[in-house]
């Protein structure tokens, strides 16, 4: 068994292969945090790690037990009121006002498997994979309210799932005021607090803080996990790096407002909670109501962040993505968006189509302007039904001549937003985002719908349903380009209002819901103004996104390399576009920009029917490529080894095979400096005792040789000498073979 209870002790185990996470029932009837990291054997009793100490000017528990004091315990999902004044992982308001709660042990469960949440994305263990649950009951009896604290642990991944549910089982109705996924104290707070932020076009660039008296934190109040900042963080041990050391790992399954928070107090100890940000939010709970709070992962590993990384992502793959697509190689893809924006007409796109197949790309994909009467960003939104000026001869004629050149067709949608010229706005005015009284205000010319009505999530899958029926599509893109603002339902009473955003991303999930299950071989690519939702709410329904609207190869460097640190390579779609870039004006090498985007789902977003002859041939080489290595790239193990977030100015990292027999390593230089010295990449991940050649030379390295002594990468100027191409900006690819 993996999870080991004592039960005289009521002290409970989970063991990974690797990590141990255990807690115990405390004097009060209360849990306790005892040890998280690595593995240990199990013991009756951790005496020596639950050892008090009675510290003057602290609450006690009682006259008699004056060293119980819970500002100095270490605890699982601790309240606010009673001696602890840090901040908790939940708040109730109760009918008289009292937010003070006594939540005691009552029994536990403990089973095998992992069952999905109703109504939330969740993690799952279908192919039984060693799962198991223990789920721990408490109970508040004054107010008759019961609180699951649920455990899975993912043995063979090192992952630990948890989140709570609340119960009202009593006779009047309480307030949820904050409700956290999961907690966890740690002894101490020698740990650096690693995060993913940025904005709009530069999202996810890694921030490397040491913990600090006080609070850290990360969160979002814009209806969206955001550009701005990423659900995903890491505690890391100060000299902990991609190769080794000691690293946690903490990210939600949830894509509306939250919170990531650690606390470091007087006694240097470190508070974790990680869950739905408590601000814009409330709960109502009348007699017999129910709330489940998202899901939170948990990972931890000595072995540094590349295996953090990796194990993460093994486990996404298997117990949290679409299983339908979770192994399965993505198609290469052309989107019309930068080469064609919303002007174009049926033999426009076909032209574009039949490009695009010979040069041996396998979906073309139609972007925005295709419904309504959209010609301009400020029409259209929610009439899902054809602009028929544009496609005369009907929008399936049109869907089949795409599928008769042997593509995969796919279109973009943006689901959750309305357009005030729009023949639903005319109709549903009150389906409009927006506070009565208030002034609506515009972002990107487009406003919201209120997902939280069922008759608008209806309505989407009504619409949406009847253009993949006749147009038997192969793909979607969903779109979200915006935030929330004037956040308001005039379906929800006042004293529900603070439900509102849970509700919306409740409803953006019931949506996705219905369309995965109703059109299984649809694969759906999430994208929310680009990177704004890549989180793993959304990649539950849609295994892959738009990992940013930058497609800048230098700018992709660094948002691609933080990304990898909290998601594998196969959810980042990453394509090839036209230069000057749109987002930052800069000219890069159609080879550097494929050597950025090989490294991900593959596609490009340019005009290849303007292309020259020989860019031509280069697009179709590069696909070639791409195509003959698919699965290594998307599905191999992904290591970084030069990090731009620290040098400034060179980037490297490698995708391996599972059996060690190829492997393609990628060095990227964004400017070049003068007089530079002698240039070895340190390959990771091989077999030290396999030959192996290099881009095909003949001589051959061991593993050992490639890994420790490294692989010598000629200078770039030399190289570039003469020929008219500009030593910045430039690449390298090396393809690594194990000799037959």
């Amino acid at each position: 068994m993996a999870i080991r209870i004592e039960d005289q002790n009521l002290l409970f185990h989970l063991q990974t292969d690797h990590t141990s996470y255990i807690f115990q029932v405390m004097e009060n009837g209360e849990l306790g945090q005892v040890y998280y990291g690595k593995r240990v054997h199990s013991k009756s009793s951790y005496d020596n790690l639950t050892t008090r100490e009675w510290h003057n000017a602290s609450v006690a528990l009682s006259l008699q037990q004056n060293d119980f004091q819970l500002q100095t315990i270490k605890q699982e999902y601790a309240s606010l009121g009673k001696g602890d004044f840090r901040y908790p992982a939940y708040q109730v308001t109760q009918a008289n006002g009292s937010r003070i709660t006594e939540f005691k042990y009552e029994s536990y469960e403990l089973v095998d498997g992992k069952r999905r949440l109703a109504g939330l994305p969740s993690t799952f263990d279908d192919d039984n994979d060693d799962a198991q649950t223990l789920t721990i009951s408490l109970r508040d009896k004054l107010l008759g309210l019961v609180l699951h604290l649920n455990y899975t642990i993912f043995p063979h991944q090192d992952v630990i799932i948890r989140s709570a549910e609340f119960q009202n089982q009593g006779n009047e109705k309480l307030t949820l005021n904050s409700a956290a996924s999961a907690q966890l104290d740690l002894p101490d707070a020698d740990y650096d607090f690693i995060q993913f932020s940025g904005a709009w076009s530069r999202e996810r660039h890694m921030i490397r803080t040491h913990l600090r008296s006080g609070v850290q934190s990360i969160s979002s109040l814009r209806g969206t996990s955001s550009h701005q900042q990423n659900p995903f963080m890491m505690l890391a041990r100060p000299n902990t790096d991609d190769a080794s050391g000691s690293v946690f790992g903490f990210n939600l399954v949830y894509s509306g407002n939250f919170a990531d928070q650690i606390q470091v107090d007087q006694y240097d100890t470190s508070r974790v909670i990680v869950g739905i940000n408590p601000a814009e939010f409330a709960w109502n709970l009348k007699p017999g109501d129910k709330f489940q709070t998202p899901e939170a992962v948990l990972s931890y590993t000595d072995a540094g962040m590349n295996q953090l990384s990796q194990q993460m992502g093994a486990f996404y793959q298997n117990h949290l993505v679409n299983q339908r697509f979770a192994h399965e190689e993505r198609p290469t893809l052309i989107n019309n968006w930068e080469a064609t924006f919303m002007d174009f007409d049926e033999n426009k796109l076909l032209d574009f189509a039949k490009t695009a197949k010979k040069l041996g790309l396998e979906m073309f994909v139609l972007d925005d302007g295709w419904f309504g009467h959209r010609n301009a960003d400020n029409s259209s939104l929610g009439d899902w039904f054809v602009n028929q000026p544009k496609f005369p001869s009907g929008f399936d004629k049109f869907a089949n001549q795409i599928h008769e050149l042997g593509l995969k067709f796919g279109l973009w949608f943006e689901p959750e937003m309305i357009s005030i010229d729009s023949e639903l706005y005319k109709e549903h005015p009150d389906w409009l985002i927006n506070a009565p009284g208030r002034h609506a205000s515009p972002e990107r010319r487009q406003f919201v719908l209120d997902m939280t009505r069922p008759e608008v999530v209806d309505y989407l899958f009504d619409a949406m349903s009847k253009i993949i029926d006749m147009t038997k599509l192969d793909y979607i893109k969903w779109d979200m380009n915006r935030n929330i603002t004037e956040t308001y339902s005039s379906k929800l009473s006042a004293d529900d209002q603070l439900e509102m955003p849970h509700r919306y991303i409740l409803g953006v999930y019931q949506l996705y819901d219905r369309l995965v299950k109703a059109y299984p071989d649809v694969l759906f690519e999430s994208c929310s103004s680009g990177g704004g939702r890549f989180d793993l709410g959304m990649m539950y329904y849609a295994p892959q996104a738009w990992t940013s609207d930058d497609t800048d190869a230098v700018e992709r460097m660094l948002i691609q390399f933080g990304t990898s640190y909290g998601y594998p390579q196969m959810m980042m779609g990453a394509h090839v576009s036209a230069v000057p870039n749109d987002q930052v004006g800069r000219i890069t090498s159609l080879k550097t920009r494929a050597n950025v985007a090989y490294f991900g789902d593959f596609g490009y977003e340019l005009d290849i029917t303007k292309m020259s002859s020989e860019e031509q041939q280069q697009v179709k080489e590069q696909t070639a490529f791409y195509n003959e290595h698919r699965k290594l790239f998307q599905f191999g193990k992904f290591y970084r080894i030069e990090n731009p977030f620290k040098n400034g100015n060179v980037m490297s990292w490698e995708v391996v095979s599972d059996d060690k027999q190829h492997a393609i390593a990628a060095r990227y230089q964004i400017l070049n400096r003068p007089h530079t010295g002698y240039i070895r990449l340190y390959i990771k991940g091989l077999d030290p005792d396999t030959k192996y050649t290099v881009n095909g030379g003949s001589e051959q390295f061991y593993g050992d040789e490639l890994m420790n002594a490294g692989l010598f990468v000629s200078d770039i100027l030399h190289e570039t000498h003469g020929t008219g191409q500009s030593a910045d900006f430039n690449s390298k690819l090396f393809v690594i073979d194990a000799v037959k």
